[in-house]
């Protein structure tokens, strides 16, 4: 009898998410296993012709409570955690006439998903919560040495080639599937946990809170997509990590189209990309070199953007990355394969471009959905960001240029907003201003830049005063040994990221001749440096919020 019960495999299948379901059942039938299952799982075999064996049968007990019990039974957890070479677990399960379960495929309730969704009510939240499933999971994962367990789709495949070795699947690889599959309860249990702590209770009515404050316990659930080449330098290791499917989008579930593997750096600059074009509802494109832009511009469509983005400094953008919030066309595409381009990011990639990128076949072509992570989508960890430092994690709100948020004019200013010089801005410095506003907020600090109505003329990033920032602005913009190339500041606007504490970076900007500036003000000397702007004949505006990017 105990041998019988050896003999007879058994795999028992209860998932929600059914990608691959179909093909793995019909895989099991033909290496002879019983496929027991539970609710949808079993009607989704049935009607694809599979022979299936209700859970109920198994245990004798109906499914009840609307699902919440069905397989937390003796005659199924027994099964699975009876282990093969032990004579009285397996005298246990002959005594009871049990029969052994030799393969689990199990992955759990869309909580992640359902909390990601603004408009589901906490009572949906809670039907969401998995109680069977993680059971199932965990013993199938104890007992690894036995029962093979799987809980991701991509393994089904896999998992049918190691029972054709000769010798079956290997301890390893059972041993792997049991890590994977723990670690994807644990990711579980964090996601829950994680969206407890939003709730509230109030006279004892619970509400799922909106975001406020910042967690007394950060808890974070991320598998790893792939390992890298390598981090910033070749000696550093460096792999990739993402919050996976109920997290929505960004680069926590891109796809790579084509091109060599992504390093550390290309991330970190489609990163500061993406950030930018975000920031614009029209037609936009960053050009990005070492997470900072070399060129940024708005278009009537994405490739008279990019063109703009690009030649705002040529010889910057050469090696560059590139990030547009638009879906990236044939027209596009052939600009950007006109000259050397290491990668590039956008919502979504139109098959005559793909065949113009593909002449490129070394440069990264990456898709993600930027529509999951625009301001104001909702979402768990969406307008949060992490950065570590030295054995520690930092967390904080990220930074939109909410006041960039719809356009500026003299009588319809958004809170914060106003002109402290003499001279108010003509329309055109207005619209060039909130331009300017929404690119140097992204650009590493200290920062001045310049820029017309629709792109960047020179840029200044990362200096340790104004002025310097001013300094390599101008130089970048006079750079080239092409006269007619060289960019004129004169008639443009320059935007700082924080408060100008002297009058002599104010002094500079004139001189490279802006005749607009934009910057948050706030300093002690305030006074000193509007009077400088009307000396010069500027007009500044203040925005009340400074923009630091470290």
């Amino acid at each position: 009898m105990i041998q019988d019960l050896i003999l007879m495999p058994r795999a028992l299948l209860s998932v929600s998410d059914k990608t691959g379901l179909i093909d793995l059942a019909r895989g099991l039938v033909r290496r002879h296993f019983e496929l027991v299952s539970t609710g949808g799982t079993a009607r989704a075999l049935t009607e694809a012709g599979l022979p299936v064996v209700g859970v109920s049968e198994v245990t004798g007990f109906p499914e009840m409570m609307d699902g919440r019990v069905k397989t937390l039974h003796p005659a199924i957890h027994a099964g699975i955690l009876a282990r093969r070479d032990h004579p009285d677990d397996m005298a246990a399960l002959a005594a009871h006439g049990i029969a052994a379960v030799d393969l689990v495929v199990v992955n759990l309730y869309p909580f992640a998903q359902t909390a990601a969704d603004p408009s589901a009510t906490f009572d949906e939240l809670i039907e969401k919560i998995d109680i069977g499933g993680p059971s199932l999971v965990r013993a199938a994962a104890k007992n690894f040495g036995s029962v093979i367990v799987l809980v991701d789709p991509a393994d089904y495949g896999v998992a049918l080639a190691a029972l054709d070795t000769a010798g079956g699947p290997s301890p390893a690889f059972r041993f792997e599937l049991a890590r994977k599959a723990i670690a994807h309860t644990a990711a579980y249990d964090t996601a829950i946990a994680a969206t407890l702590r939003r709730v509230t209770a109030d006279g004892g009515l619970f509400t799922r809170a909106a975001a406020g404050g910042l967690p007394d316990q950060l808890d974070l659930g991320l598998a790893k997509i792939r390992d890298l080449r390598y981090g910033e330098n070749p000696h550093q290791r460096a792999a990739w990590y993402g919050a996976g499917a109920g997290d929505g989008g960004g680069l926590g579930r891109a796809a790579v189209l084509q091109g060599k593997e992504l390093s550390y750096t290309n991330l970190l600059d489609l990163d500061a990309a993406a950030r930018i074009v975000l920031e614009f509802g029209e037609p936009a494109v960053a050009v990005i070199k070492h997470t900072n832009p070399c060129g940024v511009a708005t278009g009537q469509s994405i490739d008279e953007a990019y063109v703009r983005a690009r030649d705002a400094d040529a010889m910057s953008a050469f090696g560059g990355i590139v990030g547009l919030n638009r879906p990236l066309d044939e027209a596009t595409a052939r600009e950007i394969v006109s000259t050397f381009i290491e990668a590039v990011i956008a919502p979504a990639v139109d098959e005559a471009a793909l065949r113009v990128l593909s002449a490129k076949s070394r440069m990264r072509v990456v898709t993600a959905d930027f529509g999951a992570l625009a301001r104001g989508a909702a979402g768990a960890g969406r307008d949060r960001e992490l950065r570590s430092v030295l054995g520690a994690v930092l967390l904080q709100d990220r930074d939109w240029v909410e006041e960039a948020l719809r356009p500026w004019s003299p009588g319809d200013l958004p809170d914060g907003v106003r002109v402290v010089t003499a001279r108010t801005p003509t329309v055109e410095e207005w619209q060039a201003l909130r331009f300017a506003w929404r690119v140097c907020a992204h650009v590493k600090s200290n920062t001045v830049i310049f820029t017309n109505v629709d792109r960047t003329l020179a840029i200044g990033a990362g200096q340790m005063s104004r002025v310097d920032a001013v300094k390599v602005a101008m130089m970048k913009g006079a750079a080239g040994d092409d006269a007619d190339a060289r960019v004129s500041l004169s008639g443009s606007v320059a935007a700082s990221d924080a408060y100008f504490p002297f009058r002599d970076g104010l002094d500079a900007v004139a001189a490279a001749g802006a005749t607009a500036v934009v910057q948050p003000g706030g300093s002690v000397r305030d006074a000193e440096v509007i009077a400088a702007a009307d000396e010069h004949g500027l007009a500044m505006v203040f925005t009340g919020r400074r923009h630091f990017r470290h």
